[in-house]
């Protein structure tokens, strides 16, 4: 093929605008097909508008929030890393600037400015942006040839290219229009969908007491999930230490969001076990040691009030009455705290079961997991092994990672990947 490879990107989301420059800039001829008015609608409602873009960590660091995919996204990741991501934003126009969380924002706080970034990008390597197109499906042609069917407000036509690049999402906020359309031309074309789910999605469940504790942080806990019926000593499937919110329908926060994926990834909700340890900067020994100080000024003390150097006081309220120390009768003393109690207590810091019976779903899910398996595509270009002149990038694959910019930094790596191996016309 001598001539300019002719593109089509399916999405101008951050995976797709980002191959779309690659693509261009590296002499393909591009056309973005968009089945939205506007580009990156979810970049726009990223991080409250904000757009939390990347962190603040090497490739590593960020394939190792992506579980059984760390391995497979080291090559993207590692050809562009976050600092490449940080430079490249910078070179547009947008400076970034990190919190301390690592989390890496644009300095402006405007999430219109990373999407606007990258769509005057694409547009300026010499990419054509079609909006309101929405494509109906992919297949091979004649000669090597790709036809898509695309529906926009002239109808239904069909546009031929060398090769597609399919960037079209997964399915969470479906408002933002990613419905998960690319599973079913994917699918037909020979590829393996691993069950898409909710990710980095609130969770509900808890009970009528945790629901009472509705708007109350804890900015450090450990959560983790086991499968269920499994003892507690067993490994955890996931462990993530962060910030836990206690909700009117059950937990959310980046803890809750972190871990919820593993949960949804189990056939039932009663198959896995969440449990949270409220105090992780003391050990069960440390806790133990205090509880066994019965004589003098120690042993006089209100066991509600030791919880309540730990954990806010409606909460220390809570895992007093549910251990024994807080009753209708009044408060218990250390010395009055029998040792089964203590027990009871240093289980409920340390190893608090919550139940999980749902989450809010794909409509509140920041990610979704499962989609294309990553079996079925080269990670190096993001080249279907399925199908000769497909590449695929983005949330359509079975990645999905931590909350804090991880799965920006994914998709715009894959993204990149995919439009510099489709602009090669070797």
């Amino acid at each position: 093929m001598s001539h300019s490879p002719r593109i089509i990107v399916i999405g101008a989301g951050a995976a797709g605008m980002m191959a779309a420059a690659a693509a261009a800039g590296s002499g393909g001829d591009v056309t973005v097909l968009e089945k939205s008015s506007k580009t990156g609608v979810k970049i726009l409602m990223s991080g409250g508008t904000r757009c939390n873009l990347t962190q603040d960590t090497d490739s590593r660091g960020i394939t190792k929030a992506f579980g059984h995919a760390a391995r497979w996204l080291q090559p993207s990741v590692g050809k562009w890393s976050p600092t490449d991501s940080i430079e490249h934003f910078r070179t547009l126009g947008v400076p970034t600037k990190r919190e301390e969380t690592g989390k890496i924002f644009p300095q402006s706080n405007r999430a219109i400015d990373v999407r606007d970034a990258l769509h005057r990008d694409m547009i300026e390597a010499g990419a054509r942006l079609e909006l309101a197109s929405a494509v109906q499906g992919i297949r091979p042609g004649a000669d090597g040839q790709w036809i898509v069917t695309v529906q926009s407000s002239a109808g239904q036509h069909e546009l031929t290219a060398d090769r597609v690049i399919v960037t079209a999402g997964g399915r969470s906020w479906p408002g933002c229009g990613t419905t998960g359309d690319a599973y079913g031309w994917l699918s037909e074309l020979g590829h393996t969908i691993v069950r898409p789910r909710p990710a980095l999605v609130p969770l509900v469940g808890g009970t009528e007491s945790t629901r009472a504790l509705s708007g109350l942080t804890l900015e450090d806990v450990v959560a983790e999930v086991h499968k269920a019926p499994s003892q507690s000593s067993k490994r955890p499937l996931v462990q993530r230490r962060s910030s836990w919110l206690f909700t009117h329908f059950g937990f959310s926060g980046p803890a809750a969001m972190d871990v919820s994926g593993t949960i949804t990834a189990a056939p039932a909700f009663a198959d896995t076990r969440l449990q949270l340890d409220l105090v992780p900067e003391l050990s069960e020994s440390q806790l133990r040691e205090l509880l066994s100080q019965r004589s003098g000024k120690e042993g006089r003390q209100n066991v509600t009030s030791i919880i309540s150097r730990w954990l806010p006081s409606r909460l220390a309220s809570e895992v007093a009455i549910a251990c024994g120390a807080k009753t209708a009768s009044g408060e218990k003393t250390v010395a009055e705290f029998s040792a089964a109690s203590g027990n009871r207590l240093v289980e409920h810091l340390k190893r608090w079961q919550l139940p999980v019976h749902d989450t809010r779903g794909f409509a509140k899910a920041e990610v979704t997991a499962g989609g294309v398996t990553l079996a079925d595509v080269d990670p190096r270009s993001m080249r279907s092994r399925r199908v000769e002149g497909l590449f695929i990038a983005g949330e359509v694959l079975d990645v999905d990672g931590w909350i804090g910019g991880y799965n920006f930094q994914a998709a715009f790596s894959t993204g990149r990947a995919a439009g510099l191996a489709a602009a090669d016309s070797q």
